[in-house]
């Protein structure tokens, strides 16, 4: 089985500590691999669109992303782990998101990325950390990821592990076991279920794709699209 983590901040903190957590029931059982933002992707997306006009390769940061993206598409599970900053996801997280537009649905999906299940950690001083992992769910649902598990903590009083209080952490380790003992007993050689609304999301997609392939039978989103047989009776969780 493999894993690739995502972490959102380069700090170890209690977001980092709730990833291991979550993490050490596959650590006998899982390669896992890791990604600490921004270290592994620096750059913020410059919005050049190179990446769906002429192709990801074309991205001035492919080195960096091609990396992480072979990682994401060979996992069993992704893992994505950020604390809240004013309501939202981390700007690191942010950046990587953005560099992967191009796998959206309206765009070049990838096929792999219909059958993955994928978690997410996120937890704040207060309010804000459900706010966090709605901003990375909405890109993993776009990706076409339906299995999706969430870890949201407030934290409350301190954002220092060793000073929150024992009632505190016993309330955050209950619940990222729960999600970890969840995940841990799922088949991982069988592709995750594609819900109804990913299909529905799919379909819309589709007919603006054959739309687009019809009047420019070069266009690279068409083209990948008719490539992949999804213009046709073909479908990414079949």
């Amino acid at each position: 089985m493999k894993i690739t983590v995502i972490n959102g901040t380069e700090k170890h903190g209690v977001t980092y500590r709730l990833k291991e957590m979550f993490l050490a029931e596959f650590k006998n059982r899982a390669a896992i691999t890791e990604y600490y933002l921004p270290k592994d992707c620096p750059n913020f997306c410059s919005g050049c669109l190179s990446c769906t006009r002429k192709g990801e390769t074309a991205c001035k940061d492919a080195e960096y992303i091609g990396r992480i993206e072979k990682s994401l598409l060979e996992a069993d599970l992704i893992v994505m782990t950020s604390p809240a900053y004013v309501f939202h996801t981390t700007g690191a997280m942010k950046v990587f998101l953005d560099h992967f537009a191009y796998r959206w649905m309206p765009h070049r999906p990838a096929p792999e990325m219909f059958g993955k299940r994928a978690v997410i950690i996120a937890q704040c001083l207060g309010a804000g950390a459900k706010s966090a992992a709605r901003d990375i769910k909405h890109s993993l649902s776009w990706w076409g990821i339906s299995k999706i598990g969430i870890f949201t903590g407030a934290l409350m009083r301190d954002i220092v592990w060793d000073k929150l209080t024992e009632k505190k952490q016993a309330e955050l380790t209950r619940g990222i076991n729960k999600l970890s003992q969840k995940f841990a007993h799922l088949d991982y050689t069988k592709p995750a279920h594609t819900n109804l609304f990913t299909k529905i999301k799919f379909s819309f997609c589709r007919i603006i794709q054959q739309s687009l392939h019809k009047n420019d039978s070069e266009y690279l989103d068409g083209k990948y699209w008719a490539e992949q047989g999804w213009l046709g009776r073909g479908r990414p969780w079949k």
